[in-house]
């Protein structure tokens, strides 16, 4: 997937100006990209454009002007984009209730290595994750991975952690904003 350039990014004063429609279309390509797994799991697939979002959102919070700045941003952000044939997510694991989620976090440690993508052909690929997601005791509750799926849009995405199972197919929707991104 095309990596944000900096030549895309823009100084926190001129995106204020441009902000409300910026996200409106942001917004629009996120809830196309939005999975829900179960109870607890949400998959955000991220393209060129809303990691450029992202950039810009960390720039206006923090006021970001220096180029040494904008350029860790940059590399940051695009680092959770897929490579080649690669789609990028972010993997959100929502609890509200503050002592269950720990304990579950700690209960889960493995669920990384029990997220996979299905291809039309029934193949299960498991996505490559940041080690640094997670502790010796404990998993992040957002987690950053990257499915190698060769370039074809999945079909289903689902967990098969014992005590956790769940499959969802994707809408046609869904699998084309995939293809898109991965095109």
């Amino acid at each position: 997937m095309k990596p944000v350039e900096r030549s895309e990014i823009v100084d926190y004063v001129t995106y204020s100006e441009s902000r409300e429609a910026f996200q409106k279309e942001v917004f629009a390509a996120k809830a196309r990209r939005r999975i829900h797994l179960g109870e607890y799991f949400t998959l955000l697939f991220e393209n060129t454009l809303t990691i450029r979002y992202q950039i810009q959102e960390m720039m206006r919070v923090e006021k970001i002007v220096r180029e040494k700045d904008i350029r860790h941003e940059l590399e940051t952000y695009n680092g959770i984009l897929g490579g080649d044939g690669e789609l990028g997510c972010s993997f959100m694991i929502g609890i509200d209730d503050a002592r269950e989620r720990k304990q579950k976090l700690r209960e889960w440690i493995q669920l990384p290595e029990h997220v996979y993508a299905e291809l039309a052909d029934g193949t299960k690929v498991r996505p490559a994750f940041d080690e640094a997601q997670r502790g010796a005791a404990r998993l992040s509750s957002v987690q950053y991975l990257k499915f190698p799926v060769q370039g074809s849009a999945p079909v289903a995405f689902g967990v098969d952690l014992p005590g956790c199972e769940n499959k969802v197919y994707l809408t046609g929707d869904q699998r084309n904003a995939l293809q898109e991104d991965l095109g």
